[in-house]
């Protein structure tokens, strides 16, 4: 019965549907490291897929232990949630028990992945290792690195 059900959902899903490549994620890391290279920095990066998932991660040198855990943590939480982490903060403030909700981080690091026409949630980025305002900065250049959009198409 199982194999029925998952066959099923993988009928119903159109052949098109967009999803984070491999190369997209290995481009977004490698677009963050260049801009934070560029600026002197080094950040813990992680890109995830949209159910949390590691799809590529590279520690630049000189991050300490657990830099890598928090940048998991701000992508894992983007693509939970679908909006930056420097957004999560605010959203806390303003709704009653979102701080207790899994996946909420409240540090700017955290941007969401979209495709290149900016419709569909790919995944998310974390960064990690510098001042917050640059972790979102190095994570938001690796996706315009890769051709991608850090926010939704309006």
């Amino acid at each position: 019965m199982r194999m029925i059900w998952v066959a099923a959902l993988l009928i119903a899903a159109p052949a098109s549907a967009q999803v984070l490549k491999a190369e997209q994620a290995d481009a977004i890391v490698k677009g963050c490291a260049a801009h934070a290279r560029a600026k002197g920095q080094g950040h813990a990066i992680a890109v995830v897929d949209l159910g949390g998932h590691p799809v590529a991660t590279w520690r630049m040198d000189g991050n300490v232990f657990g830099m890598m855990d928090f940048s998991l943590a701000k992508a894992r939480a983007v693509a939970a949630w679908g909006f930056p982490t420097s957004g999560m903060e605010e959203a806390v403030k303003g709704t009653p028990g979102f701080a207790d909700a899994p996946h909420v981080v409240t540090v700017p690091g955290g941007v969401p992945i979209f495709s290149a026409d900016g419709r569909t949630r790919l995944g998310g980025v974390g960064a990690s290792g510098e001042a917050p305002a640059d972790d979102a900065a190095c994570a938001a250049a690796g996706i315009a690195a890769a051709g991608l959009k850090s926010e939704r198409a309006r």
